[in-house]
């Protein structure tokens, strides 16, 4: 094999499907992982739905039992930072001064939540949402409290939002912009989510920010916006983006700009490094663009690709961007790539008021998004039609009666 030293940094999805990936090839030399946080390798997609409303364990939430780590021969360190990477003797050197040695090295060490710069997030009650230790206080809190303020609209934000109305508490979602998820979806298709927020008793707040929490002995009592309003909350959660967690790669002098620049088979410029999942920015074969992606499924395919580069076969991340949301009685799966300015139109088909539909994002006659609510059977013609290329006319894409399949 190409490295007899295989270190993963960074003990999330991508991480531990890199893992299984290698011993899957038959890769027979060392493997470690190192993560910070003091858990194995778990799923994050429960921490803002299942886990958090009780319906998953938290032993589901974890990749694999704690013995495959030792079956499969991983040396797993929970709990331990790496500071820097010496490329000159490939190593990495760890917050307790250990020093590992690499042949290869992929850096899988994910994002962190974006914070807000305002006075007050320190106060009890004030939360944010992305490790399980996180998804467990705040499950706790939500056991307690009665009023929710979400500063942010976005994924998290939203999923939070309609888990805490489920619970029976009261919520109000603060959202900067025209509209939640205006960003993500534009705004036709963003309306859905907003009115589907509404529609069960979310108060939603648009073009409103978070001036500072407010509280007495340490405690939050309310949440102060930049118009003056003040929302009563014994709970609040900033739910405002994440940023990729560069600053090793950056240390080590690798490229980085809004992640870790690495080609389409994952390796950074420096050929013994590699970098999978939230961290990556990477040269996509079929977009014909770079794109970093903060969601599950992109881990999940990145990881194992990153691991056969570093077996040196000549493999290339090629899966279009992914994600889905689970929201009251809403599903919904979206496959592409349709930031803003990338598309020209949206087309609708079907029930949107009965929500059950399906959108795409076009840019001339071509798909370069598209999107089902509640149909399940979409996904894969969907997916097909969006790496086709293909040129669909709206009047087309819009027809029910031609099946997806056809387009």
């Amino acid at each position: 094999m190409a490295h007899p030293r295989l270190v993963v940094v960074g003990a999330g999805l991508a991480g531990v499907t890199a893992v299984e990936t290698l011993r899957s090839e038959g890769f027979d030399g060392s493997v470690t992982m190192v993560g910070a946080e003091p858990h194995a390798p778990y799923e994050r997609p429960p921490l803002s739905k299942g886990f958090l409303m009780g319906t998953e364990s938290r032993e589901s939430v974890f990749s694999h039992p704690d013995d495959w780590y030792r079956e499969h021969a991983v040396e797993l360190h929970t709990g331990v930072r790496v500071t820097a990477i010496d490329r000159n003797a490939q190593v990495v050197e760890t917050a307790g001064s250990e020093r590992i040695g690499y042949d290869g090295l992929l850096l899988a060490t994910g994002s962190r939540p974006r914070g807000l710069d305002v006075p007050g997030t320190e106060l009890v009650g004030v939360h944010q949402l992305r490790t399980l230790d996180a998804s467990e206080g705040l499950k706790t809190a939500l056991e307690d409290a009665e009023r929710l303020v979400v500063a942010g609209g976005g994924w998290i934000g939203l999923e939070v939002a309609a888990a805490a109305r489920i619970a029976g508490l009261d919520v109000v979602l603060v959202e900067r912009g025209d509209v939640p998820l205006g960003g993500a979806l534009g705004p036709r298709v963003a309306q859905v989510f907003a009115d589907l927020h509404r529609d069960h008793g979310v108060g939603v707040l648009t073009h409103r920010e978070v001036r500072r929490f407010l509280g007495h002995h340490g405690i939050l009592e309310a949440v102060e916006l930049d118009d003056g309003t003040r929302l009563d909350a014994d709970l609040a959660l900033v739910a405002v983006g994440a940023v990729p967690r560069t600053e090793l790669a950056e240390a080590a002098g690798l490229a980085v700009d809004d992640g870790v620049l690495v080609d389409a088979h994952l390796r950074a410029a420096d050929p013994r490094i590699f970098a999978a999942g939230d961290v990556a920015n990477a040269d996509h074969p079929v977009l014909g663009r770079r794109v970093r992606v903060e969601h599950w499924a992109n881990a999940r395919s990145q990881g194992p690709v990153a691991a056969r580069a570093m077996l040196g076969q000549d493999v290339v991340h090629e899966d279009l961007p992914f994600f889905f949301t689970d929201q009251y009685e809403l599903g919904m799966e979206y496959v592409g790539y349709a930031p803003p300015g990338a598309y020209e139109r949206v087309v609708l088909r079907g029930d949107v008021a009965g929500l059950t539909f399906v959108a795409f994002w076009t840019s001339g006659d071509r798909v370069v998004a598209a999107m089902h609510v509640n149909t399940w059977d979409a996904t894969e013609p969907l997916t097909e039609l969006v790496r086709s290329g293909r040129n669909v006319g709206a009047d087309r894409l819009a027809d029910a009666a031609v099946p997806l399949a056809q387009l």
